[in-house]
């Protein structure tokens, strides 16, 4: 465990087999978010990103909950969302969704429990999505009286398109985990039980292949959500460039030639 799983307890944060798992740790509360809980979040997501032994981060929650959205009680006493923030405007370059948009390391989000509001978002804001049989996904924005503030409105017409991003977010309904991939907002859906050791065995599938090599198709399919065709192929080439040089790929391709499995260092 590393130093930082130390200053917190709202948050935890382990680092195994070049798996770094992030963890929710409210369960009383349903691990909605505080104040604290924002910080301790996006922290230890820019310290994974940085970290050159982690190569996936699987986001998950303790409890019978992922993330029930902003814990509203903590912003009547001042320390939710809005204690990092001025009266007249929001820090957000530092927020979750705005770390996990970033990040050049895969991100697993196993769905442990219901993820409503700020915890759908966060969830939609991973690049896979691993969902418990009892989970469910909650747009309940409209219902409160709000949108969704931490990234749906971005995400859910690329993810679903138009006509049922609208659909989804205008009704605030609530979809099953069954439903979830039915629309294609969840790669899987497993038994409850089973949910860790399935996002573990992906996350370890990905960290076997070469970080930098997964790394950069990350950053060239975040770059290609604005880009025309012509101009995106040339940004891929000269990404390419750089990984021609590395040892990764040498390894990559002296191992298929001898017919073994590669052994990446990240270099």
């Amino acid at each position: 465990m590393s130093d930082a799983a130390n200053q917190t307890n709202e948050v935890l944060y382990t680092i195994a087999d070049h798996v770094a798992t992030i963890t929710l740790n409210a369960p009383e509360r349903m691990n909605t978010i505080s104040g604290p809980m924002l910080n301790d979040l996006a922290r230890l997501l820019t310290e994974s990103n940085e970290d050159k032994n982690v190569r996936v981060v699987i986001l998950t929650g303790k409890g019978r909950a992922f993330c029930a959205g902003l814990d509203l009680r903590k912003e009547r006493d001042g320390n939710g969302l809005s204690a990092a923030s001025s009266p007249t405007t929001i820090n957000l370059r530092n927020t979750p969704p705005t770390v996990l948009q970033a990040m050049d390391k895969p991100t697993i989000c196993a769905v442990n429990g219901g993820a409503a509001g700020y915890g759908m978002d966060t969830a939609l804001g991973c690049d896979i999505r691993i969902m418990a049989e009892s989970s469910k996904l909650a747009a309940a924005f409209v219902k409160r009286g709000v949108v969704p503030e931490s990234g749906g409105t971005w995400l859910l017409p690329r993810m679903l398109g138009w006509a049922k991003a609208s659909e989804l977010i205008f009704t605030g309904r609530t979809l099953s985990a069954r439903e979830c991939l039915e629309w294609g907002l969840a790669n899987e859906v497993v038994p409850d039980a089973e949910l860790m050791s399935r996002a573990t065995a992906i996350a370890r599938e990905i960290a076997a292949n070469a970080p930098l090599a997964v790394q950069a198709s990350k950053r060239m399919m975040r770059m290609g959500l604005n880009e025309n065709f012509h101009d995106h192929v040339h940004h891929v080439y000269l990404q390419l460039l750089p990984l021609f040089k590395t040892q990764d790929m040498a390894e990559g391709m002296k191992a298929f030639m001898e017919k073994r499995e590669p052994k990446f260092e990240g270099r």
